[in-house]
């Protein structure tokens, strides 16, 4: 059985991440999304909301199971009996970035291998922190999230919106 792990922050979930999801979960036997829980930022959405929001819109992908972890990804990864770890790329800076993580990862965990899907080109622009930056000012975000995420992170800024199924 083919198990792989898409690890990251996913405050909040976006429609690139959801692209990477069902497209990973096509290629895997099980596809774990891992929510990072990392101390060090000041996430928008607590890890249980994060992860509840997963669940919410990956629900009708059998083989995603979604969960939280603290600490190195290559322990993770191991402890779940994996040895896959799944990225989306953007843009070249994506790419060096993530090529010096899994090198890195490699060399803490020779059993790790980390597959790189590059991101549709529709969303190739769109990250977690510039949803929340154009929410925080009340700007039109149903193109980013998916749909049952937009009103929880307008609530997050206190912004209330009337959601144009249309858009």
């Amino acid at each position: 059985m083919k198990k792989a792990v898409y690890p990251g922050s996913f405050d909040p979930v976006t429609l690139g991440h959801l692209d990477i999801i069902q497209r990973a979960a096509s290629m895997f036997d099980e596809l774990i999304v891992a929510v990072l829980n990392n101390n060090s930022k000041s996430p928008l959405f607590s890890v249980q909301e994060r992860v509840n929001m997963l669940f919410e819109v990956t629900k009708d992908i059998p083989n995603v199971k979604v969960v939280s972890f603290s600490g190195l990804l290559v322990d993770f990864v191991e402890e779940i009996d994996a040895h896959i770890v799944v990225r989306g790329l953007r843009a070249i800076t994506d790419f060096e970035y993530e090529l010096q993580m899994s090198q890195t990862n490699r060399l803490l965990n020779s059993k790790v291998d980390t597959v790189f899907l590059n991101t549709n080109l529709k969303y190739s622009y769109l990250s977690s922190s510039m949803v929340r930056e154009v929410a925080a000012f009340g700007g039109e975000i149903t193109k980013f999230v998916p749909e049952t995420i937009v009103s929880k992170v307008y609530d997050k800024y206190g912004v209330h919106k009337e959601i144009d199924d249309e858009q």
